[in-house]
């Protein structure tokens, strides 16, 4: 295990968490898994000698959304260090979500996020991180697996990296550009760390807002997130930016809705160095009855060489997600 923990924290939700039926926003939650995975990684980061720095999400890896949470139950959210590298370091997050009526508790959500220590001093210096003592040789190897893996991934999701055309008016229901949505936020002081740069939570809650518009838009029934696969911080977005933030359906199953969703930045103080892609990621929604079941998923109708690509390639990863899922439960595939 990790040499430092954050202590379970709990914080009831509330209406404003939920959306109309008492489903809590994953966006809520995803926000909820960085900050503690934030607040591990710093206080573990600056436990040596040298500049100060606060830790700075890199990516987070697949999050599973194992049960709903409602209105009124307490989450508590526990972060672990789990495998440090020289300048990065892995926390696995846990959140379990309580019924203060009945005592009664439930594993909600699992999640793995990566994080950098930079300097306080000087944003661009990426501090060293303490290494972690490990319970055996065989945990330091799993997790150098991982580190590697990870690795691996981002620098190939940077290179797949293309622009959104925005949807053609009047839409026929049920395409891809009739549910494409679009979000523009302005990055206040509020949304910032010290460094005046946003927080990874306050991003991926307004991509989960956004995944979640494309979603009811196609299915017109209640939706909830039911995962995220890997969600990759490509550069910095800093306050006075603002950003971009696209869905769009990529693929659909009986049963689920994968959205891509992305993050474009432009600064309004330095206008000239242009719009960027600062974050992408993958949501998989399902679509519920009034007694949170799920229902099927009306059919994706594809115009296009670049829909039908982009869908194959969400059928791709829906299979690998089903293998993966199949394989963790015990299951033959």
């Amino acid at each position: 295990r990790a040499v430092d923990r954050s202590p379970p924290g709990g914080e009831i939700m509330r209406p404003d968490d939920a959306n109309i039926v008492g489903n809590v926003h994953g966006g809520i939650i995803l926000k909820m898994i960085e900050e503690a995975g934030c607040i591990v990684s710093t206080r573990h980061c600056n436990t040596q000698e040298g500049d100060r720095c606060l830790a700075v999400l890199a990516r987070v890896e697949k999050t599973e959304f194992l049960s709903p949470m409602f209105i009124g139950e307490v989450a508590h959210v526990t972060a672990d260090i789990t495998y440090t590298s020289t300048h990065s370091l892995e926390v696995q997050v846990k959140v379990v979500a309580e019924n203060i009526l009945t005592g009664a508790k439930k594993l909600s959500n699992k999640a793995a996020l990566w994080y950098v220590p930079c300097s306080l001093k000087n944003v661009d210096k990426i501090m060293e991180v303490p290494p972690i003592k490990y319970a055996s040789a065989e945990q330091e190897e799993e997790g150098r697996k991982r580190y590697d893996a990870q690795k691996l991934e981002r620098l190939e999701t940077k290179a797949r990296i293309e622009e959104v055309v925005p949807p053609q008016p009047n839409s026929e229901q049920h395409t891809v550009g009739f549910s494409q949505s679009s979000l523009i936020h302005l990055v206040g002081p509020s949304d910032c760390t010290l460094h005046d740069y946003v927080h990874g939570g306050v991003t991926m809650k307004l991509m989960d807002e956004v995944a979640g518009i494309v979603a009811a838009r196609h299915c017109n029934t209640n939706i909830v997130t039911a995962s995220v696969d890997a969600i990759n911080f490509h550069r910095k977005i800093k306050k006075g930016c603002v950003l971009t933030v696209t869905g769009r359906l990529t693929f659909v199953s009986n049963k689920s809705m994968e959205i891509e969703v992305i993050v474009d930045a432009t600064s309004l103080v330095e206008a000239e160095k242009g719009k960027y892609r600062a974050v992408s990621a993958f949501f998989t929604f399902i679509s519920l009855d009034k007694g949170n079941k799920p229902l099927p998923v009306p059919v994706l109708k594809i115009e296009g060489e670049d829909e039908q690509r982009r869908f194959e390639e969400g059928n791709a990863r829906y299979l690998q997600r089903k293998a993966k899922r199949m394989a963790a439960q015990g299951r033959p595939q």
